[in-house]
């Protein structure tokens, strides 16, 4: 195939030439276990999402974008790096933080005189050297914030909190009431959240410490970075009183599932509203997307109501549904309102695009293997396929996702061998995503010479991702 003609991201070195003369402002939005069904530009005709559906309208939808893994620590890390996880170190969720040694996009465009905020759930380390409400992970060792790692601002949490009124002890994540696990400020953690008018909708609390942030630097006439990191959908998932009462006549649990998609989409439209009443909304890089699929394996289960279809898989899974999901960018000043595009995007390529954007080339001692590719010609209308596949791994599966194919490893996957029990059990399916986007037939036997030379590559590529993990690119 085309795709096995192209060599896999691993060899690329990010060399820019300048794109666009001016440095837009660049905002990162992620929601937290949002569903590919779970949003109306998707097709779901039950959840109120308005103001993503219109800026759906105003940019680019994604219909091939992907989280760089099935979990959120993995696929945030990719997003600051645009570098697999498991060249760091945080194959999954609650386990490592992200290396001092990494160059993060916030890093590169601080030194570029951009103001740099986070705003969210950070899940990349440890906020208090002493403490983690994580019971596994050792706080000392895994200590990384925020302003560690490039930002000068940073409202944050250090894993999910509850989506409405997360200081109320009934609301506890995990049943853990310790004000550590909640938000801190500039690394000063806010042990009374009430007294400090942190009450009601979570994704409200977040934006309320954004928009300032951005209102200052277009204040300045600085540039600025703001990642914006929503904890909704995710648990504990508990919907504020107006927006549950939006979703009369469904059950209790998807009345609560539905409820924070809608506050959180009441906050994508303040800052829709408020980039326009700052006169910045022309030039501003407004991305949104989410960390994987939705939560709940094998299917839906108490509140965790989303949904990935028409894809297989959820959360954890590296089948289509945990890690194809909602991707859409508005930039006014470049992109074609209304358009959209079935070009494979992930989250990796954040960081090879921002850097394409500013022209800017990384000095040879900061080059290293990225797993990202710019995608400034599928910003521009200009790409018709993607020029190298990407690689995921972790949870026992591993796959390469080609502009058609998709080939992919599973070891541990149990399945029936034939009746007299003597045939192999197979580890290596093969799909055709633009036939099967489903992936309901697994067709390696008719197409062996690709899946081989798929295989080859994924091999290659995980060999690079280990010799990354033990250091060898610092």
């Amino acid at each position: 195939s085309e795709g096995m003609k192209v060599v896999l991201s691993v060899l690329f070195t990010i060399i820019a030439v300048p794109v666009f003369a001016a440095k837009p402002n660049i905002i990162l939005c992620m929601a937290d276990d949002l569903g590919w069904g779970d949003v109306g530009f998707n097709g779901n005709e039950t959840v109120i999402t308005p103001e993503l559906d219109r800026m759906a309208k105003a940019g680019i939808r994604f219909e091939r974008f992907y989280a760089a893994a099935p979990v959120c620590s993995p696929t945030r890390g990719s997003v600051l790096t645009g570098r697999h996880p498991s060249r760091y170190g945080i194959p999954t969720a609650n386990q490592g933080h992200l290396k001092r040694d990494e160059i993060t996009l916030a890093e590169v465009l601080r030194d570029h005189g951009y103001a740099t905020g986070h705003f969210g759930k950070w899940h990349l380390g440890t906020l208090a050297p002493d403490y983690s409400g994580k019971k596994m992970r050792n706080p000392e060792k895994n200590y990384m914030t925020p302003g560690m790692s490039g930002f000068d601002e940073w409202f944050s949490t250090e894993y999910s909190v509850s989506t409405w009124d997360p200081y109320d002890p009934k609301n506890a994540h995990n049943g853990i009431t310790d004000p550590r696990v909640l938000f801190f400020h500039n690394g000063r953690n806010i042990e009374d959240g009430p007294a400090e008018g942190l009450v009601g909708d979570t994704a409200r609390m977040v934006m309320d410490k954004a928009l300032p942030f951005i209102e200052d630097a277009t204040r300045k006439d600085q540039p600025f970075f703001a990642v914006i990191w929503f904890h909704a959908p995710h648990l504990p998932v508990v919907g504020g009183p107006e927006f549950l009462d939006m979703y009369p006549g469904l059950d209790e649990n998807t009345q609560h599932y539905y409820a924070v998609i809608t506050a959180l989409d009441r906050q994508i439209g303040r800052l829709r509203n408020a980039l326009r009443e700052f006169g910045v909304a022309e030039d501003t890089m407004l991305w949104f997307a989410a960390d994987n699929g939705p939560e709940g394996n094998p299917g839906k289960k108490g509140r965790s109501q989303g949904t990935a279809e028409p894809f297989r898989g959820r959360k954890r899974s590296l089948y289509e549904g945990g890690v194809r999901v909602p991707g859409l960018l508005e930039w006014p000043e470049k992109v074609v309102a209304g358009s959209k595009t079935s070009v494979s995007s992930v989250t990796s390529d954040y960081f090879a695009t921002v850097l394409d954007v500013l022209g800017y080339t990384l000095p040879e001692e900061k080059r290293r293997p990225y797993d990202g590719v710019s995608i400034v010609p599928v910003i521009e209308g200009n790409a018709i396929r993607r020029l190298s596949p990407i690689g995921f791994q972790g949870h026992g599966m591993a796959t390469l996702n080609d502009n058609r194919f998709k080939l992919v490893h599973n070891p541990g996957k149990k399945r029936l061998k034939s009746d007299n029990g003597t045939a192999p059990v197979v580890e290596w399916e093969l799909y055709d995503l633009d036939n099967d986007p489903s992936e309901s037939k697994n067709i390696i036997g008719e197409h062996a010479t690709i899946a081989a030379e798929m295989r080859k590559q994924l091999e290659k590529w995980q060999e690079s991702c280990e010799a990354s993990n033990r250091g060898e690119d610092y």
